[in-house]
């Protein structure tokens, strides 16, 4: 059971990052409401039904969201499951926590079944995302708490098929909103129920390796704040991250299950107060330990288009074996926790008000294009409310065609929420892709008319064949031709369906003429 302490009011004001009296109290009746509202329901565990909406509104205070998400989490079950009419919401806590409650509510009575029910749902959530994203972020969170509580659920084939779309849909989205906090916990909640078989095996492993990666980070630790401390850098923290066990379990079935191919199961963070603290530490380290070819990566020069900061390196510890270091500013490792939460309340991007880093505000763009960069000056927002992003619009608005259910569920999978690769155009923007993505799929990812005039490719510099498979950091040129036609074949080397569907709109105009 559960530590139903959580469910006190104090702990969530507590975690709020605003303190404003209005803030507050806005938190404090919604959780009353809420609390009163549930008051004669339980969960399969046998808690209290409040425990789920409180363990959601405390997340939301945990991750930095504003007092309308918190209070929108606290309230997001009391329509659907408690019968509070949306009147009574919207009189008492007005327009926008309601719009928020009614984006997160589940579709209710339809007369779909089985898989069109489930993409009818999805398409729902992405259609009141596309209206404001903390209505994902609010649904991130009730999905969070249900995985965690996924033993109390009694039908066994509804557990796997929760832990299933956790792992397929929820966990990729809180990857791509940059939120790895959220992201490594649903997929090692989801996993044993998901996948017990590999589950065990993966534990298994992890038993066996685990005091040896523990002594070797131990070690490095002290002698890395000793290296730090000589040259001078002595403001800074570390800390150490464990490997998700699902995040192992993907990366040990791309190595063959090869253990000692992994090097990151225990990784060394450093954080510091600034970024040229990062790149002087980075020096040292290559100092004093070589570090491993090929595993030096530059995510504070390159961020990831979800956000992501920090500077990795792998370097050999003298015993046998290597461990990751990640060096990153305290700014820099929120956004990496909390993502999109990190950075701005949704009042902040309406009012124009917020600031971040120079990666951040790239970031930002990709949830609201009108953004503007001021040449010369510290980067401001435009005084204009934001915009979600191209993929969530994209996957609100897919069109209902025959078997649409499943090739909108394959289009989640292999388009948005696959393993990701992020190549570079020669000016330096990055274009994030499915593994395995191909020349084609970069060119279609840029422009449907890029693509259909396609007749070629540079990858760092050199020709390749249009079917090669592109990796993280490739730059990528495309060479095109008034003449070129997208073929068949084409179509079969794609791996989006972005780019397949391209092919298949320019294929059918070239037979119409």
């Amino acid at each position: 059971m559960e530590n139903v302490k959580i469910c006190e009011v104090a702990t969530i004001l507590g975690a709020m990052v605003s303190k404003d009296a209005r803030d507050v109290e806005l938190v404090k009746k919604a959780y009353e409401f809420s609390k009163e509202a549930h008051k004669d329901q339980k969960r399969f565990s046998g808690d209290p039904y409040f425990l789920h909406p409180a363990e959601v509104g405390y997340s939301l205070a945990t991750a930095g969201m504003d007092a309308a998400t918190i209070a929108a989490g606290l309230l997001h079950d009391t329509i659907e499951d408690a019968g509070v009419k949306p009147q009574i919401m919207e009189e008492q806590f007005g327009k926008e926590v309601l719009t928020l409650v009614e984006g997160v509510t589940k579709l209710g009575t339809l007369r779909y079944r089985g898989l069109e029910r489930h993409t009818e749902s999805l398409r729902k959530l992405f259609a009141a995302t596309a209206k404001d994203i903390r209505v994902l972020i609010i649904k991130l969170m009730d999905r969070l708490h249900n995985a965690r509580t996924l033993s109390a659920v009694p039908r066994p084939e509804k557990r796997t098929r929760i832990a299933l779309e956790t792992l397929e849909i929820y966990a990729p989205i809180a990857d791509r909103l940059g939120m790895s906090l959220a992201k490594q916990e649903l997929e090692d909640a989801a996993f044993p129920f998901a996948h017990p078989e590999e589950f065990k095996k993966t534990k298994e492993l992890l038993r066996e390796r685990g005091s040896e990666s523990e002594k070797r980070l131990e070690k490095v630790e002290k002698d890395l704040k000793r290296e730090l401390a000589e040259a001078g850098l002595r403001v800074f923290r570390t800390e150490a991250r464990i490997k998700g066990i699902y995040s192992l379990f993907r990366k040990l079935e791309r190595k063959n299950w090869d253990l000692d191919k992994v090097y990151d199961i225990l990784a060394l963070r450093v954080i510091f107060p600034s970024v040229a603290d990062c790149y002087s530490a980075l020096g040292i380290i290559h100092a004093h330990w070589r570090p491993v070819p090929g595993k030096i990566k530059d995510y504070i020069a390159f961020p990831k288009p979800n956000g992501y900061q920090s500077i990795h390196t792998t370097v050999y510890t003298g015993d046998g074996g290597a461990l990751e270091m990640q060096l990153r500013t305290e700014s820099q490792h929120r956004e990496a926790q909390f993502g999109i939460a990190s950075h701005l309340t949704y009042k902040e991007v309406q009012s124009g008000t917020g600031q971040g880093t120079r990666g951040g505000l790239e970031w930002m763009r990709q949830f609201f294009p009108s953004w503007r960069r001021t040449v010369g000056k510290t980067e401001e927002p435009a005084r204009t409310p934001g915009s979600v992003p191209g993929w969530i619009k994209e996957l609100a608005h897919e069109p209902r065609e025959g078997g649409a259910s499943e090739q909108y569920l394959d289009t989640l999978r292999s388009d948005f929420f696959s393993h990701r690769v992020f190549v570079f155009t020669p000016k330096g923007d990055v274009i994030d892709l499915p593994i395995n993505a191909t020349p084609i799929d970069f060119a279609y990812a840029v422009h449907s008319d890029l693509g259909n005039k396609m007749s070629g490719a540079r990858v760092n510099g050199k020709m390749v064949s249009l079917d090669s498979g592109l990796r993280n950091g490739d730059v990528v040129e495309v060479i095109t031709k008034p003449s070129a036609r997208p073929s068949r074949k084409w179509h079969d080397i794609a791996k989006t369906s972005m780019a397949k569907k391209h092919i298949r709109a320019a294929l059918t105009a070239q037979q119409k003429k």
